[in-house]
């Protein structure tokens, strides 16, 4: 073999490793921009939909939530699915974005009639199992009488029954589900000087 034909070998062997390390070198960055657009989007999916968070305004909600306590939101699963009784939302009333987002716990569902009569809930003529209420109810507001709620409406009520503006009020009434924000999940201890947090139960 001779000397020319010798070079000619190494320098093409010599070339085909460059183009592999170019095209290894290539692939790496092409699986890290990868990578980072899929945590980009995972982040932005976690902030749009379980990192928003809101305040309790009141004491409607106690002993769940004391006035001022930050709760945080998800807003994706009623994008899946309904509210399910026992569910604390935040909604705005009537869709009136000029004010603040009630919380308040879901009692009764699309389609049901409820009333309130000797100071319990009644779901479609049935007493309802009421654990999360602390006393008997003194004002019924307008679910004195049968209140049947259309497709998508709810009747929500706060677990503090006798301090709290809800359903009960004509200004609120039920609640559509295009107006609820998203359900509560986590709440921030507020005795907690690490800052922890939380499950909502």
């Amino acid at each position: 073999m001779s000397e020319f034909s010798f070079r000619k070998k190494r320098g093409l062997s010599f070339y085909r490793k460059q183009i592999k390390i170019k095209k290894g070198l290539i692939s790496n960055i092409l699986e890290c921009i990868l990578i980072a657009a899929i945590m980009a989007f995972v982040a932005f999916v976690v902030v749009r939909f379980f990192g928003i968070k809101t305040v309790a305004v009141g004491n409607s909600m106690e002993p769940v939530l004391k006035n001022n306590e930050e709760v945080y939101l998800d807003r994706m699963i009623y994008v899946i699915s309904g509210p399910k009784r026992g569910d604390v939302i935040a909604f705005l009333p009537k869709g009136n974005d000029k004010t603040h987002y009630y919380i308040k716990r879901v009692v009764g569902l699309p389609g049901e009639t409820v009333q309130i009569k000797g100071g319990k809930v009644y779901i479609d003529g049935m007493l309802m199992n009421d654990e999360y209420g602390i006393a008997s109810i003194l004002d019924p507001g307008i679910a004195e009488n049968e209140f049947v709620l259309d497709a998508e409406e709810y009747f929500v009520l706060g677990d503090n029954r006798n301090s709290s503006e809800d359903s009960r009020s004509g200004d609120i009434g039920a609640v559509k589900k295009e107006d609820i924000y998203g359900k509560v999940w986590y709440k921030k201890k507020i005795n907690d000087r690490k800052g922890g947090f939380l499950i909502f139960q």
